[in-house]
């Protein structure tokens, strides 16, 4: 019987965050979506398949559910499909068969060795192996990592699709092992792998600035490598592995940089060297290096190319020959260039990368040191095609320097790189600077998740930092499924925390800075919560929840432990970093007290403590962490609460954080709310705060009453504002509000980044209240659909795909009612809060549409 004679199907059964190909667990959790026209459908029950035996029924659950088999062995491959029953008796035949393969899961089963080649730093090199292949199987694997970023080649072809691998984790403790299917690249009897090597994050400086950490993890690359053939009894057996055996000779890349870029000589390169023909004569013996760092198969998914982004004008053409150029690819991305082109042998094109022109030139203060310039060598005799492999730039414009004959721009090309993360978010509205800005905060956070989650992608930092994420995963984890990546991260940033001095500024750490301080370091806690929140996944809580706690309990202990007040005095803070009043060279000298922003911090860790021990069955931590919440709670308002009930940093983060992490008395929200609203009229609704205050001002706007405050501040387009960095022709978030000052030229801090998403953190409250679409119970189990429309706007929409499937909620004004609209994904329900009302009502799967009075409309005709 087909599935199409159901009226319910089961669709996307996934593993994991990640794909189901080379997992790194034996236990993998399965997720599925439900399709049907039944509106209100529940799942009652269901049945999942491994390999032919079905399990009993498991309950309601499609989200992350237990593994119920036998545990997945290395290199183990299972078949699993899935069949649900709804709470209406209806059901469904079995999904589409997901084919699930283990990684290597034990040390035990790599039989390689690390290798090295004797290259200096910045230079690459090329590095081979013949093998035999005198069995057939069922299949190839190639399990590979290195000690800086590779790209592998079987018999001349090039092994997979991503881009700098393995990626970057706290390379002392572990370093991701890549599995990838060679199945069909590899042919009976004679072959050749071949590895392209590179110093990366491992062995390149790090840091900002020019000297800065140079091989912070070693002095010399190295590569492990090991290709198995699955044979027909289900075993496996090796045919190749990185041993004394392999060869190497200095690659035709001489220069390869993160930061500065590449120089690439193509004349160098030995035709064929991956291919079983090639003679390696001269090439030299590599080095067996011991190394004890633990290899782990990839949680979240590997960096690729993305999109390709074509010239969007040709802003000079130089000299009369066209030989020197600058282009404009019309979006400032993260990436590198991709060129086609003919020309005499020994020509070497120039190209530079930049984020903005001033006065019509380009501006490249914004990389600090980083050279971001690539150089490419023709080998002359016929078409060449050319893109950097181990660097990544960003850009919107590139001067492109002695390019042989007639240019035509689409021999040049952006290829976009990031972590291939699932787009999950969507939001539009009827303001088209306000759609351009929620694009601009799409591209950063593309361009600033790259293997980590990034501050910058341009210049000489490109790090980890803790508050920049602390701040943005809500609105990350709507716009992508990034909680594999996230995952990972969180696994380096429990491996970088020490007891004594608490969660690195940035993670990996290479700063080699202990000041632990809070909402940087609060991170730790913050960010597993929000996965959780917004992907149902428990497991991420378990998982850190000795981070969590660490990090927690350090902070108390700096704070005064167990007797009296719970306050931070004497701990470094970065406070409300870049708030606009700060001075351009003390980005921490805003207008709210540091202070005050590390002891609410400090209150909203601790609350988020006892929920996560509470929910995790820790009903000791739980109880501790509520009466720790309380202490430091009642200690803020004694330290920041005046006699009139105002606070003591009279400036719009302070009054933010207080009514959003409801550190006050609940008869003086009102008043903190009236207060935050003066300021942000005072100031002519343009925006006055820094990291900490901006994803919550218009959230505490509205939930003390005043949305048309939020609107304005939202919708303002004369700088500081959001709007008004869209105005001046950002298509990126900028790091300051004034980053393009109001007669075109540029900030002159050395810190200014034109691709830093921190700011675009309000997002979030676009989805969940301008749009009107949230989480009211985690991995939206059940959604909450309270849009809040307010003056400015006559639509706004939000969609996101749950873990359960397609959402979406929208508004639209219609003379003097208002259409709300909402898809609520099978098995889910959702809370319903129309505009003009104070009640809720709940509702189940379906397509829903209420319509109801204008409430700005009401208040007009009252008046």
């Amino acid at each position: 019987m087909t599935d199409a004679t159901y009226e319910v199907r089961v669709l996307d059964v996934r593993i994991e965050h990640r794909d189901p190909f080379g997992i790194g667990t034996s236990r993998p959790r399965l997720t599925w979506r439900t399709d049907t026209y039944i509106d209100g459908w529940r799942q009652a029950a269901a049945d999942i398949e491994i390999d032919g035996a079905v399990s009993s029924r498991i309950g309601p659950g499609c989200v992350l559910v237990d593994w119920p088999g036998a545990p997945l062995r290395s290199r183990q491959r299972a078949t699993v499909r899935v069949r649900v029953t709804g709470t209406d008796g209806s059901h469904s035949g079995w999904s589409a068969p997901l084919e699930v393969e283990a990684a290597l899961l034990t040390p035990a089963d790599w039989r390689a060795e690390w290798v090295s080649p004797a290259v200096s730093m910045e230079q690459t090199a090329l590095l081979r192996c013949d093998f035999d292949t005198p069995i057939a199987g069922d299949g190839a694997r190639l399990h590979i990592s290195s000690l800086g970023v590779f790209e592998a080649e079987l018999n001349g072809s090039v092994v997979g699709d991503h881009v700098l691998d393995p990626g970057w984790t706290s390379y002392r403790s572990r370093v991701v092992a890549e599995t990838f299917d060679v199945t069909d690249l590899l042919r009976r009897g004679r072959n050749t792998l071949g590895i392209r090597l590179a110093d990366g994050w491992f062995r390149g400086r790090l840091g900002a600035d020019a000297a800065a950490h140079p091989a912070h993890y070693g002095d010399r690359i190295a590569a492990i490598a090991q290709l198995d053939v699955v044979t027909d009894d289900g075993g496996a057996s090796t045919v190749c592995r990185t041993d004394a055996r392999w060869r190497w000779i200095h690659g035709a890349t001489t220069r390869a940089s993160i930061y500065d870029g590449e120089d690439h000589d193509a004349r160098a390169e030995p035709a064929g060297w991956s291919r079983p023909e090639f003679d390696d004569t001269g090439w030299f013996d590599v080095d067996v290096i011991e190394h004890d760092v633990v290899l782990v198969p990839r949680l979240g998914p590997p960096v690729r190319r993305t999109e390709e982004v074509e010239v969007a004008e040709v802003l000079d053409s130089g000299p009369s020959d066209g030989s020197r150029l600058l282009v404009d690819f019309g979006q400032n991305l993260v990436g590198r260039l991709r060129l086609d082109v003919d020309g005499p042998r020994g020509t070497t094109i120039e190209l530079r990368h930049v984020e903005v022109l001033e006065s019509g030139v380009p501006n490249a203060a914004s990389l600090r040191s980083a050279e971001a310039t690539d150089r490419y060598t023709l080998r002359g005799g016929g078409p060449e095609r050319w893109e950097p492999r181990f660097t990544f730039h960003g850009f919107r414009y590139a001067t492109v320097d002695g390019w042989p004959g007639r240019f035509d721009p689409g021999d040049l090309r952006a290829e976009v790189c990031h972590s291939d993360m699932t787009r999950t978010g969507w939001f539009s509205c009827d303001d088209p600077l306000l759609e351009r800005f929620h694009e601009n905060v799409v591209w950063g956070m593309r361009g600033n998740f790259l293997s980590v989650p990034t501050d910058c992608p341009q210049r000489d930092e490109r790090l980890g930092w803790t508050g920049d994420i602390a701040v943005f995963v809500p609105t990350a984890c709507f716009l992508f499924d990034c909680a594999g990546m996230l995952r990972s991260w969180l696994t380096d940033l429990a491996l970088e925390q020490r007891d004594d001095i608490g969660v690195p500024w940035v993670v990996p750490n290479v700063l080699d800075q202990w000041i632990g301080c809070s909402v940087w370091g609060d991170a730790a806690v913050t960010v597993p919560w929000t996965i959780y929140d917004r992907f149902g996944d428990a497991g991420v809580l378990e998982d850190q929840y000795d981070s969590m706690s660490r990090w927690a309990d350090l902070i108390v202990g700096w704070a005064g432990g167990d007797d009296g007040d719970l306050h931070l005095e004497w701990v470094f803070q970065f406070g409300d970093w870049l708030d606009p009043t700060a001075p351009g060279d003390d980005p921490s000298a805003g207008a709210t007290d540091k202070h005050l922003v590390g002891n609410a911090a400090l209150c909203r860790t601790l609350d988020l403590m006892r929920r996560i021990a509470a929910l995790l069955g820790r009903d000791g931590d739980a109880e501790r962490y509520a009466q720790l919440h309380e202490r430091a709670r009642s200690s803020f308002v004694r330290s920041y609460l005046t006699a009139d009930g105002l606070l003591t940093s009279d400036a719009q983060t302070a009054y933010a954080i207080a009514i959003a992490w409801d550190l006050l008395p609940d008869d003086l929200r009102t008043v903190a709310g009236t207060r935050l609203a003066e300021l942000v009229r005072s100031a002519g609704h343009r925006i006055g705060t820094g990291f900490v205050g901006t994803p919550l001002v218009c959230d505490a706007l509205c939930d003390t009453g005043h949305v048309a405050d939020a609107y304005s501040l939202i919708l303002q387009t004369e700088a500081p504002s959001w709007l008004g960095t869209v105005g001046r022709g950002a298509t990126t978030v900028w790091e300051r509000w004034d980053a393009i000052r109001a007669d075109g030229s540029l900030h002159p801090a050395a810190m200014t980044s034109f691709n830093h998403y921190a700011f675009g953190a309000v997002a979030d409250w676009l989805h969940r209240s301008v749009a009107g679409l949230a989480p009211d119970q985690p991995g939206y189990r059940r959604l909450r659909v309270r849009p809040l429309p307010g003056p400015g706007l006559d639509r706004a929409a939000a969609q996101h795909d749950t873990p359960y499937g397609r959402a979406e909620v929208g508004w639209e004004r219609n003379g003097g009612h208002i259409r709300v609209s909402a898809v609520v994904p099978p098995n889910t329900t959702a809370r319903v809060e129309l505009p003009g009302s104070t009640t809720s009502f709940d509702v189940g799967a379906g397509r829903h549409h209420w319509d109801v009075q204008d409430p700005s409309r009401a208040v007009e005709a009252q008046r």
